[in-house]
């Protein structure tokens, strides 16, 4: 029987930090990801989204957020992906960190965006997941750049960033679901970088490297 990592590479991929293991959201785990997110991420009326794809009816926020996950599959080649990955720690399901390209073998840069369930919240998750991803961008698939950006007024994702020694890259309004919104864009470079005093570890890089940087063989 064929695996089905055999047929999509980066589901061989697991990234390990002290208290969280991170690795790419399969069909299986779309139900828990649902729960989490229907659990609550954050206050009513505030929503730090540009797609504000909390606030739905329940009865729509599980298919919306499978049609997320399945697309972001369904258009990844080595021109553009996104890698949807889930959150685990002590294996309660708490959230998703998505790293995403476009054009990298040029560009060398990725982006970041990422939640977390309230009840999760205030315990460091986010910065250590952050800084996952960020470890696997610079010392694995040899990015040079790490970008992400945050409403002006979110001061948590704003603050993990410049913990980990990201820098303001520029401000600029966008509209989100039809609202003006002042966003605060900022970039990391390995030289910034303020690395965490663990290790990462990582298992499936080989074959999900070979898929997201489309080397043959």
């Amino acid at each position: 029987m064929t695996e089905l990592i055999s047929v999509w590479p980066p589901f061989a991929l697991t990234l390990g930090t002290p208290r969280l293991t991170l690795r790419p959201l399969r069909d299986g785990h779309i139900p828990a990801a649902v729960e989490a997110a229907a659990s609550g991420i954050h206050e009513p009326g505030r929503n730090p989204f540009s797609t504000p794809w909390t606030a739905v009816p329940a009865g729509e926020l599980g298919p919306n957020m499978a049609r997320w996950y399945w697309q972001c599959r369904a258009t990844s080649t080595p021109e553009s992906w996104t890698l949807t990955l889930g959150i685990w720690h002590d294996g309660t399901f708490l959230g998703c960190q998505d790293i995403a390209a476009r054009d990298f073998g040029v560009l060398r840069t990725v982006t970041t965006g990422s939640w977390l369930r309230k009840s999760a919240q205030g315990r460091g998750f986010g910065r250590e997941m952050r800084a996952a991803v960020a470890l696997y961008a610079f010392d694995w698939l040899g990015a040079e750049v790490c970008e992400s950006e945050a409403a002006h007024w979110n001061a948590a994702s704003l603050g993990v960033s410049r913990s980990l020694g990201y820098e303001p890259n520029g401000a600029t309004r966008m509209s989100w679901d039809g609202k003006q919104e002042t966003v605060q864009r900022v970039r990391l470079t390995a030289a910034t970088f303020n690395r965490p005093d663990w290790h990462l570890e990582v298992e499936g890089h080989e074959p999900t490297a070979k898929f997201l940087l489309g080397i043959a063989g």
